[in-house]
């Protein structure tokens, strides 16, 4: 059949659906970005019809691109923004609610709740994760709550619950698989990622009922075929991954030590720990990396919640930008002797700090700082809050004497006076590799090497390829004055300071 496997990478902003071939290679794709809905300060949720129509428009136009029909795809990979919640009837499949997504901040003083109740520790033991309005667990909670009914009927089981995967899937098979796969589960404040089980004490706490919750599967199973009249004829699912790790994947970050880091919307590093569960001592994450064949693979995770969306903001918020790519030459054009923080808290901040009550703020201006000096600052505070993650675990986990290289992704990447930025101030190496795609090829190489279409994990390790390696240039005293001015700057946004 040609190797061809369709991968759907439905992300925050818009839904891509991708055809690679048995080469790895894209063939076509198609993209479509959907609506941004803010009801309230810190509140973001999107329609999941919307995305549900961007997700089959998608899918045919990358099969269109491809010159492909659907009996000609092997299998389908699906992997999608994690911790956003949806709940659906089970008898109709229509949604209850739009869509809470993963930045949403709403439960914040729910989440303080339950930490006065000295709860965390139990979360962050079960789970790997801390208590913040970022995950699933709490956003259920509310929809739960607020929905009139919604808590009865979740009971009675007429309601169906899922992150972004598992409504697709529910879509995908016309309501015959109701499914996630460990990654995505992992992510919900609800699994108990030691023993790779909905957790009963969790649910109770949270008020979940279990007769909601999806069956969850390792990230390359038998998830279900798609119905014949979507795409005309049946494709089986057979891979599933939360992005960031369908990332890790796509990087082909396998090996204990590993590290990636996804620069979209948000950035996300994640460090390969093997089998090990490595409990971070410094508000990182414990998380599973990749469940295959019932063999866990797990990660400590840095999670950033605005890397991309910085630059949207100067496009659209500031309108000082016309499209994203022209940051990366602004900022080239910044004066030198300007200092300009930007702390993008603009929906909290994420690792190592976790506080959901910080906004964002800008440090340094003068009356000479235009456009140029905040194109720089909004791409400098990537780089800085990706070295913070690193620092954090380093401290976790000890890298055994091997120098840490960072392989990156995401759209950010492309930005060439970006990634050297990056290596600079992570004073370490960056590896961008020549596929950019690589969320999509890791959904997709779960989904391909499941159907027996694609090689195995040490083959498709090896046709791993590095497009650029970006070597740290900047001196040691800039670099430690730049990053002290960062901190400080960090220090007068948290929201306790």
């Amino acid at each position: 059949m040609g190797g061809y496997v369709l991968a759907i990478d439905q992300g925050t902003t818009s839904s891509r659906a991708i055809v690679f071939d048995g080469n790895q290679k894209v063939v076509g794709s198609g993209q479509k970005e959907f609506t941004q809905i803010f009801p309230q300060s810190g509140w973001v949720e999107h329609d999941p019809e919307e995305i549900w129509d961007s997700v089959v428009w998608a899918v045919k136009a990358a099969l269109k691109k491809a010159d492909l029909k659907a009996s000609d795809i092997s299998a389908i990979g699906i992997t999608n923004q994690r911790e956003t919640v949806v709940v659906w009837e089970r008898e109709s499949g229509k949604p209850i609610h739009n869509a809470i997504v993963w930045q949403d901040r709403r439960t914040a003083s729910y989440c303080e709740k339950l930490k006065k109740q000295d709860l965390e520790k139990t979360f962050t033991k079960k789970t790997g994760l801390l208590l913040d309005p970022y995950f699933s667990g709490t956003k259920l909670s509310w929809m739960l709550s607020n929905v009139k009914g919604a808590r009865a009927r979740g009971a009675k089981g007429d309601l169906c619950f899922g992150t972004i995967d598992t409504f697709l899937i529910w879509r995908l098979t016309g309501g015959k698989s109701h499914v996630t796969d460990a990654t995505n589960a992992s992510r919900t404040l609800m699994y108990n990622i030691a023993a790779n089980d909905w957790d009963n004490e969790l649910l109770d706490i949270l008020r979940v009922p279990k007769a909601m919750l999806p069956e969850v599967l390792d990230c390359a199973a038998d998830f279900g075929v798609t119905e014949k009249a979507l795409f005309g004829a049946e494709i089986p699912i057979l891979g599933v991954a939360g992005d960031q790790q369908a990332a890790t994947i796509g990087q082909a970050c396998f090996e204990p030590g590993m590290m990636k880091s996804t620069y979209g919307t948000g950035c996300f590093a994640l460090l390969n720990t093997g089998p090990d569960m490595v409990r971070s001592k410094n508000r990182l994450l414990t998380t599973i990396a990749y469940r295959l064949d019932g063999e866990t693979t797990y990660a400590l995770e840095g999670s950033i919640f605005i890397a991309g969306a910085a630059v949207q903001w100067l496009r659209d918020g500031l309108k000082v930008i016309k499209a994203a790519p022209d940051t990366g030459d602004l900022a080239a054009q910044a004066d030198p002797t300007q200092n300009v923080y930007l702390v993008p808290a603009f929906t909290g901040l994420g690792a190592p700090h976790w506080d959901p009550d910080a906004r964002a703020a800008i440090y340094g201006m003068t009356r000479n700082t235009g456009p140029a000096e905040f194109a720089r600052a909004a791409l400098e505070a990537v780089c800085y809050q990706t070295r913070d993650l690193l620092d954090a675990m380093h401290k976790d986990w000890k890298a055994n004497g091997k120098e840490t290289v960072l392989r990156v992704d995401g759209g950010m990447v492309a930005s060439d006076w970006t990634m050297q930025r990056l290596a600079d101030i992570l004073d370490a190496p960056v590896d961008r590799p020549t596929i950019l795609e690589t969320t999509a090829l890791g959904a997709a190489w779960l989904a391909g090497q499941r159907a027996g279409v694609w090689p195995d994990r040490k083959g498709f390790a090896k046709s791993w390829a590095r497009d650029t390696r970006f070597e740290p240039k900047m001196d040691e005293k800039t670099r430690t004055v730049k990053i002290k001015g960062w901190k400080d700057a960090v220090r007068r946004t948290l929201s306790a300071g």
